[in-house]
């Protein structure tokens, strides 16, 4: 949990690659990790609930506030809009906890350019093969879609470089388990203990010139 300012782990992956069940178990292992939820322009799947997954809302409401000046990050996925609002960011700020995003490739490099200690991650499937088995195997979209997001997948892969960090999800507990370790080395770094260390140091003594 941080001081200040939330560290912010900026998360990215193709579709099918599992973040969604990874950025769950992650949420529920580690305190004092608050998942950012976007805005987007889609509408809502089955079992998904206004706020929880998504803020659904009409394309003139999201206007509005890309107009306003009110979202950190947006960006045009698959002809719908989606986008983070900065209050996700305040209001991780004021509760004291740190912040978690799940962004596509595009709103990823909007939030590293805007706030420039984010953390990102990119997950990664440990085969276009795995990934395209695990899409088929949900049995929810059909071939079109299944296309597209494989031809997707393989123009998002190439952006991992630009990450801090990359995670294979070959196996999960191992995944879960680094992402983990990102975070809390995140929490960790100098200027995130600032702080804190300054008032360990000030229970020493200080040190006498020669």
């Amino acid at each position: 949990m941080s001081e200040g300012a939330p560290s912010v782990i900026v998360v990215s992956a193709p579709s099918g690659a599992g973040k969604s069940t990874v950025l769950s178990r992650v949420l529920r292992a580690l305190p004092g990790l608050r998942f950012s939820v976007s805005h987007t322009t889609r509408a809502p799947r089955p079992g998904e609930t206004d706020g929880v997954e998504y803020h659904f809302v009409t394309g003139p409401a999201f206007e509005a506030l890309r107009n306003e000046g009110a979202l950190l990050e947006w960006a045009v996925v698959h002809g719908e809009l989606y986008g983070t609002a900065w209050s996700e960011y305040r209001e991780a700020e004021r509760l004291g906890v740190d912040l978690l995003l799940d962004l596509d490739v595009q709103g990823a490099a909007q939030v590293r350019a805007r706030l420039e200690d984010a953390v990102g991650v990119f997950v990664l499937p440990p085969s276009f093969a795995a990934l395209e088995e695990r899409l088929r195997g949900r049995g929810d979209a059909s071939e079109e879609t299944i296309r597209r997001r494989l031809q997707a997948a393989a123009s998002e892969v190439r952006h991992c470089g630009e990450y801090d960090y990359v995670v294979v999800n070959e196996d999960l507990d191992a995944c879960v388990g680094s992402l983990v370790a990102v975070v809390n080395a995140a929490r960790a770094r100098t200027c995130r203990m600032a702080s804190q260390a300054a008032r360990v140091l000030a229970t020493f003594p200080h040190e006498k010139e020669s």
